[in-house]
């Protein structure tokens, strides 16, 4: 469909009250609209490929990923540098944290450098709301523990957002590991907000009480709009899992056949990282009539940049 929603605000307009951006529960529905209609101007600055802007030229944004991570890092890198910003990562094995040095230590060094932005991605829950407490510059949740990653919610709305040209009223279908899955809770948080319907399909072992989830596939993606497959988080696990993944493919493993329970047309998305034949079927993956998943990745930068953009308005 590829709508696009009718509502155009001038972007310079558009603001946010806020100077962190730690969890989707902290925004308001007028705050995510304001973020996804700045982050629709940016991807037509970006597919115009109008790489550099000056908007952050002179400030640094410091990256600080204590979490393996691809899209994400990239993605914020990216993000600022095409706002004009110098850019510094930093990651656990570059610090001195493998030396023994504190989180909060470390936190309390990098605010002495006075940075302008600070982006942070670490395993603890709690982890960036740590960091806004010590550092005074605006703090970006880039994922903590099992809590939240408010960005992946963001471009996860955008995306369904210019396809469908609405939220409200759609159905998403979220497939997987759902509690152990920061992006499930952000998504579970902001599509509500926004007037969509959330269901949870996976195994009852890997699904929190309060999703209200279901192990029947079938019934999970019944009426769906579109489809959220996650992988399982192995690095998250308490207890060893009662099924293979072969298994885990034959029950639950989204494929062309399965998304046929779901609405006709349906959408699948996918935040990565992507483990084909486990939890998604490579031609599921990769139907361009289907997949969303590059766009996904597309519309993290542009919604990235639209949060570095409003978080910095006071500031410069």
């Amino acid at each position: 469909m590829n709508a696009q929603p009718q509502k155009k605000t001038a972007v310079s307009k558009l603001t946010i009250p806020h100077k962190h951006l730690l969890s989707v529960e902290n925004l308001a529905a007028d705050d995510i609209t304001a973020i996804l209609d700045l982050a629709e101007y940016y991807v037509v600055q970006n597919r115009r490929r109008s790489q550099t802007n000056a908007l952050l030229k002179g400030m640094v944004m410091v990256n600080m990923f204590l979490e393996n991570s691809t899209r994400t890092r990239l993605s914020f890198e990216m993000a600022a540098k095409r706002l004009g910003a110098d850019v510094i990562n930093m990651t656990t094995e570059g610090s001195s944290i493998k030396k023994g040095e504190s989180f909060i230590d470390t936190l309390k060094t990098v605010n002495a450098m006075r940075p302008d932005m600070f982006v942070i991605r670490h395993g603890e829950e709690g982890s960036a709301l740590a960091a806004s407490e010590l550092i005074e510059c605006p703090v970006l949740n880039a994922g903590d523990g099992t809590r939240e990653h408010p960005t992946q919610a963001l471009l996860d709305a955008l995306t369904l957002r210019r396809h469908f040209g609405k939220l409200e009223g759609l159905t998403v279908s979220i497939c997987g590991d759902v509690l152990h899955s920061r992006v499930a809770h952000s998504n579970l948080h902001l599509l509500k907000k926004m007037g969509a319907t959330v269901k949870c399909v996976g195994p009852a072992e890997l699904m929190p009480l309060s999703a209200g989830g279901t192990e029947d596939l079938k019934q999970g993606l019944q009426d769906a709009d579109a489809v959220m497959v996650l992988r399982i988080q192995k690095e998250r696990l308490q207890k060893e899992l009662s099924f293979t993944q072969d298994q885990y493919f034959k029950t639950f493993g989204l494929t062309a056949e399965r998304l046929g329970y779901a609405k006709d047309g349906a959408v699948v998305m996918h935040p990565g990282t992507m483990n084909r034949g486990v939890e998604i079927d490579a031609a599921i993956a990769d139907d361009p009539k289907r997949s969303l998943i590059t766009t996904q990745v597309e519309m993290g930068v542009a919604v990235r940049m639209a949060c570095l953009d409003l978080l910095t308005r006071s500031t410069r």
